[in-house]
């Protein structure tokens, strides 16, 4: 049986833990060459490492998505590693739970640089390599709360939501030059963001999915993986969200 992503060359931010990793692990069990990429560079050096020990093609790359020169070395990182760009997956996040007047203005500048400036870097110092490849995918993870309005998350409400517009923008000026664009909304998951959080708040968010249990990361990598495969390839602009039934209240 042939591999979903076999002969892709993927980029994946935010990869040394959690929905980052859980791509980079399916991503190359898939037959992906992975540029592992985070600023975490131990967590993420071991990440490259344990999927080479498994005959997988992987390399790491410490990354700040807010740099520019560090994304044009990213790519060509790929390009000299493993001859081309294929596949961006835009993951890499900061998390601040803070409202309108709770927000400085260095949290709203430092969410918005990570999580939406990122994304737009990514995508556009990316984009010649992926025209190139002429078969291209992106697939940014944006957030359930792209999407639905709570309180208290304002720089993270927006972060998101732009990530979402940025998004389908930009599958529709791609749509006829190879390469396609689509967005994740991933609801509640077990990563370490959430570490921080009370039993309390877990059991509280918990209670607004109907499933009634989170996600691990996995499940959210699955959803990418089909975005990312030749079996998505008439689709662009599209926005899959995984959240266990939350949104549809």
């Amino acid at each position: 049986m042939a591999l979903r992503l076999d002969k892709k060359i993927v980029i994946v931010t935010g990869a040394a833990r959690g929905i980052g990793e859980a791509h980079a692990e399916l991503f190359s069990a898939e037959g992906a060459s992975v540029v592992v990429s985070d600023v975490l560079v131990e967590q993420g050096e071991a990440v490259a490492d344990r999927l080479r020990k498994k005959g997988r093609h992987a390399v790491f790359h410490r990354l700040d998505v807010s740099s520019r020169a560090d994304w044009e070395e990213a790519v060509s990182t790929a390009v000299r590693e493993f001859g081309g760009l294929t596949t961006l997956v835009n993951n890499a996040a900061v998390f601040a739970g803070t409202g309108l007047q709770d927000t400085s203005q260095d949290d709203w500048e430092r969410v918005l640089r990570v999580n939406l400036t990122g994304t737009f870097l990514g995508m556009q110092v990316a984009m010649p390599s992926l025209l190139q490849s002429k078969n291209g995918s992106i697939v940014n993870i944006s957030s359930l709360y792209g999407m639905i309005a709570t309180p208290g998350y304002t720089a993270y409400h927006a972060s998101k939501g732009g990530v979402r517009m940025l998004s389908r923008g930009a599958a529709l000026e791609y749509a006829r030059k190879g390469v396609r664009i689509n967005s994740v909304y991933p609801g509640d998951t077990a990563t370490p963001a959430q570490d921080n959080l009370t039993a309390a708040d877990r059991a509280k968010i918990l209670g607004n999915v109907p499933m009634g249990w989170e996600a691990d990361p996995i499940d959210i990598a699955y959803g990418s993986l089909y975005l990312a495969s030749d079996e998505a390839r008439y689709l662009t602009g599209a926005e899959l969200v995984i959240d266990g039934g939350w949104s549809l209240p």
